[in-house]
């Protein structure tokens, strides 16, 4: 590896330290991202028996809260239990917004990867090129070492920048995907529980 990372020079550099930023982004992501951290499955029955067993409560409220995503905002519709559905409905928005920005957390930086990986790449290409012409000589015989290093620059930073740009890309969309999921999942659990506390529905 260190062998091919000499062949391929100095541009090399930002591609591997682009690669290092987008694989830390994956691993976090993925873990902030679990069903369990962000809408547990079972919560919304969980907070309606609380409700109506013992009310709303400041120890509650901040319980809730410290849960997972979907918690806070049930937590900030809970806030409001005494006001009008509209109000409620607002706390929710107010709440799925800040939860929504919370989720695309670092997406913009690993997008930005993904697109910039193989820029990184052709820059590298154009500069193993000017090695190669930089070579020529007078009677335009270059020196073969020197030819094949310019070569070698030019082909491994394409290659290394299409290999970091293509993982970037896949895992990008698939997280935007899921945080669209993720929201409108939480969206839907927090007016189900508007409705049951207004009495408008059952459960």
């Amino acid at each position: 590896m260190l062998a091919i990372i000499e062949a391929a020079g100095w541009p090399i550099w930002p591609i591997i330290l682009c690669s290092i930023v987008a694989v830390g982004i994956i691993g976090e992501r993925f873990w902030s991202l679990r069903q369990e951290v962000v809408a547990p499955r079972g919560l919304l029955a969980q907070v309606v028996q609380e409700y109506r067993q013992k009310g709303v409560s400041p120890a509650m409220l901040d319980q809730l809260a410290q849960t997972s995503l979907m918690g806070r905002i049930f937590a900030a519709a809970l806030r409001n239990v005494g006001s009008t559905r509209e109000i409620m409905r607002e706390s929710i928005e107010e709440a799925g917004r800040a939860a929504a920005h919370d989720l695309e957390r670092f997406l913009t930086t690993l997008g930005t990867i993904a697109t910039m990986s193989p820029l990184l790449g052709l820059l590298g290409t154009i500069i193993g090129m000017i090695e190669i012409f930089g070579v020529q000589g007078p009677t335009g015989m270059a020196n073969p070492g020197q030819l094949a290093h310019g070569i070698s620059i030019a082909l491994y930073n394409a290659a290394f920048g299409i290999i970091v740009a293509v993982p970037s890309l896949v895992f990008y969309r698939h997280f935007r995907a899921r945080v669209d999921s993720l929201v409108v999942e939480t969206e839907i659990q927090a007016v189900k529980l508007v409705e049951i506390i207004q009495g408008a529905r059952k459960a």
